[in-house]
């Protein structure tokens, strides 16, 4: 299924050129006034410009030409040469049919051919998750779904913070405690235990004290230090606590994240790639690349047209230790040699771009991102009501459990105050009251755009009328309960049809699905998707408001009614799916 809009321009394009023109005038977009046309193509206007003709004598010769096609029912020029379109209603319900014959929807082909890698996770090993994560996973989740149904083959990796001084501060801490004493006996060569000294809620007691101790004696710190040098020089007791750290802390993980439905493909830590650091070191030393300065090895990533300083990224300390810039520069290498994507996409606060710029600069300076595009997609923060990063009534940092756990209560009792599913067994009621929850806080983050920051308002997010998640959730339920009823009493669905101007907008939100797409990948923005799934919810209502359903006594009228419902159903659940969002069967 060809998208309407590519499908108009492509007519719109061949008018041009049969004139003369480029075909790039053509462009067909949905019109900026609905009151006056569908559509509208602003191509006579700049083409006469670049010609020096007169705009409004080009747009008649190319309103002609689109006049002789029969699936337009109105071609006018409006002021100084813009020419607005209106189709047949013959031409939108034809074109309703094949969408409800395309298990794609008209999604947009952009990805055919084509790899990608998304970063967005980023939580660290042996810490718990906060509300500081939320925005990565949701945005980054997201983006994959999108990617993924537009065609394209996506990894999304999660990116561990599992190496580096914390992994230090962590196994000095368990030393001082005696808490696993074997781990520390050099003179033991192993097995060492497979069931790890420490639990997740061990380490969320260990790293804390851990590091407010490095930060208050200068000695304490000194041994974390010794203990991370040596865990990175491979010593074994050290190298088994760290896998332990790992594989308890990924389980913690992977069950927190399952429960805002993300996934990741790959679950990769900044460790993963240790190993590959000192050959591309001394690589980027042999072709010139790395260069001293002030004691530390360095790429200048400075640019002529830079208009502020940008400095150069440090691969080494004047020690010889890594950073952060050195892990993510290998970590491009290992995603470039292991799945030779053509984009990299990481999903990050915005607060880190300078990071991602010198690291981008880097890895194209050197050839070391290949083909691969490089690309930051920041995000701002989740604010509370007194504007500061979301913290706990105590002002500590919220755990996402604690989050999602707050959400869902809220939930419940939206439901409750509704009498929404009071008869259904408990099971059903807490999994609906999670499903809720989790679809208001989603829905509340990805309506904004990514980059600015948003004020959390559990009682707005959480209702069923408004830009809500749950408002979607409800919208899409009454339709499911149409079908079901429809169902029920043996009543078939036909092809939509087009006659009345409830249907018709409808249709033609339908019909702009492909767009919204496009401009949500184009843009890494998922509210473009928002705008578009509420909109779509909105022209649904409408037309349910003005149109007899099941009490339509004209069977033809009733089954075609009934196939529109159906195709509403799919988009609005596709989009919403694409947001990361579950539809209850039933509320």
């Amino acid at each position: 299924m060809t998208a309407l809009s590519r499908e108009l321009t492509a007519i719109a394009a061949d008018a041009f050129a049969a004139e003369g023109l480029s075909a790039a005038f053509g462009v067909v977009k949905p019109s900026d006034r609905p009151d006056l046309a569908q559509f509208q193509c602003n191509g006579a206007f700049t083409a006469a410009k670049l010609s020096r003709t007169n705009p409004r004598a080009l747009a008649e010769k190319i309103a002609r030409r689109l006049q002789a096609n029969p699936v337009f029912a109105k071609v006018e020029i409006a002021g100084p040469g813009f020419i607005n379109l209106d189709l047949t209603d013959a031409a939108l319900a034809e074109r309703a049919g094949v969408a409800a014959k395309d298990d794609r929807l008209g999604a947009p082909e952009t990805g055919t051919s084509k790899t990608m890698v998304i970063d967005y996770g980023g939580p660290n090993v042996a810490k718990p998750m906060h509300v500081g994560h939320l925005r990565s996973a949701i945005i980054g989740d997201s983006l994959k779904r999108l990617f993924r149904a537009n065609g394209w083959k996506v990894v999304g990796d999660v990116h561990l913070g599992d190496w580096g001084l914390q992994m230090g501060q962590l196994i000095s801490e368990v030393a001082l405690r005696s808490m696993a004493p074997i781990y520390f006996d050099e003179a033991f060569t192993g097995p060492y235990p497979d069931e790890s000294p420490v639990t997740m809620d061990d380490l969320e007691v260990l790293y804390p004290a851990a590091s407010a101790a490095c930060k208050a004696d200068p000695a304490r710190l000194e041994l974390a230090r010794k203990a991370t040098a040596e865990l990175q020089s491979g010593r074994p007791g050290y190298m088994a606590l760290w896998k332990h750290f790992f594989t308890v802390s990924e389980k913690g993980l992977k069950r927190e994240y399952a429960s805002l439905g993300v996934e990741f493909d790959l679950w990769n830590g900044e460790a993963c790639v240790d190993p590959l650091i000192p050959p591309m070191v001394a690589d980027l030393k042999a072709r010139g690349f790395a260069v001293e300065s002030e004691g530390a090895l360095v790429i200048q990533v400075s640019e002529p047209s830079d208009k502020k300083d940008m400095p150069p990224l440090i691969l080494l300390k004047s020690d010889g230790a890594a950073l952060y810039g050195t892990t993510d520069l290998a970590t491009i290498v290992d995603r470039v040699t292991a799945l030779d994507p053509d984009f990299i996409l990481y999903v990050v606060d915005q607060r880190q771009h300078g990071h991602f710029e010198q690291v981008f600069r880097a890895a194209r300076k050197t050839g070391l991102a290949g083909k691969a595009e490089l690309e930051h997609a920041g995000f701002g923060t989740m604010n509370g009501p007194d504007g500061k990063p979301f913290k706990t009534r105590a002002g500590g940092v919220m755990k996402l459990f604690d989050l999602i756990a707050m959400t869902t209560d809220e939930a419940r009792k939206r439901l409750a105050e509704a009498g929404i599913g009071a008869d259904y067994p408990p099971d059903e009621q807490e999994d609906i009251a999670r499903k809720v929850g989790i679809a208001a806080l989603k829905f509340a983050d990805l309506s904004n755009w990514r980059l600015t920051d948003y004020i959390f308002d559990l009682d707005r997010f959480t209702k069923f009328e408004g830009k809500t998640g749950p408002y979607l959730q409800y919208a899409a339920v009454r339709i499911r309960s149409i079908l079901r009823k429809a169902e029920e009493q043996g009543f078939p669905l036909a092809a939509p049809a087009v006659r009345s101007p409830e249907e018709r907008a409808l249709v033609l939100k339908i019909l702009a699905l492909p767009d919204a797409m496009e401009s949500a990948e184009e843009k890494r923005a998922p509210n473009f998707l928002c705008e578009y799934v509420f909109e779509l919810a909105q022209a649904f209502s409408r037309f349910y408001a003005e149109h007899h359903i099941m009490s339509e006594t004209d069977t033809d009228l009733r089954a075609a009614r009934l196939g529109l419902c159906q195709l509403t159903l799919d988009v609005l659940t596709k989009t919403l799916d694409l947001l990361g969002i579950e539809v209850p069967q039933r509320m």
